[in-house]
């Protein structure tokens, strides 16, 4: 959806009858976007522009994530902190999304923001997952003293949900029967029960899926 957006609003547009404009050319006109608002020339429109900082972020490199921290650290409005903080640990380079979790917790970011912005990096992927899991599981009595018996500390433990394997079922299994946290009991049963699901689909579709992407060359 938001490559569409972007491309419609920032005049990136197929040939009629394409269907598909390249995810290559959406990233360079992101990236030219945000050059040009980072810079303070013309600024990118509000309903776009957590789209492009998100697709630009996904380059992975440092010079583009102290600029958005640039940009998180120049302002004073709190939608714009936010756009900022919840992609920060979205893209692929492991220390700038380890850097992210220890920025999440620092006074820059707000305590009921802090979620919110370790969830960006636990979206980055499986590796994002893997180590937002270990930093959750780490700093577990700081999140449980700031967060028990309410919704955001739910929010932490939903992390776990998007787990696929029956090693990471135990795993999360085992840490919740030693580390006890009533007020996240049914959130805790509910990320085990979809781990199960996830765990079970991929054993019983995941090669013919797998080949199916490979037939598509994707």
């Amino acid at each position: 959806w938001y490559q569409r957006r972007v491309r419609a609003s920032s005049g990136i547009n197929a040939e009629y009858g394409q269907a598909v404009v390249s995810t290559q050319s959406t990233g360079a006109r992101c990236q030219e976007l945000f050059n040009t608002h980072y810079t303070g020339g013309k600024q990118i429109e509000a309903d776009i522009r957590g789209a492009v900082y998100l697709t630009v972020r996904q380059d992975g490199t440092d010079e583009t994530y102290r600029k958005l921290m640039d940009l998180f650290n120049k302002t004073d409005l709190h939608e714009e902190r936010e756009r900022v903080q919840r992609i920060l640990g979205t893209g692929p380079n492991a220390a700038l999304r380890s850097e992210t979790l220890e920025f999440a917790m620092s006074e820059s970011v707000r305590s009921n923001d802090t979620p919110f912005v370790i969830h960006g990096v636990a979206n980055a992927g499986p590796e994002g997952r893997d180590q937002t899991w270990a930093f959750i599981k780490n700093k577990f009595p700081v999140f449980l003293e700031r967060y028990s018996g309410g919704f955001l500390f739910t929010r932490l433990v939903q992390v776990t949900s998007n787990f696929t394997t029956m090693d990471h079922y135990k795993d999360i299994e085992k840490f919740f029967a030693e580390n006890k946290a009533p007020s996240a009991e049914r959130a805790v049963k509910q990320s085990l029960e979809s781990i199960k699901l996830r765990a079970a689909w991929l054993e019983r579709d995941g090669e013919s899926v797998a080949q199916w992407f490979t037939e598509q060359g994707l």
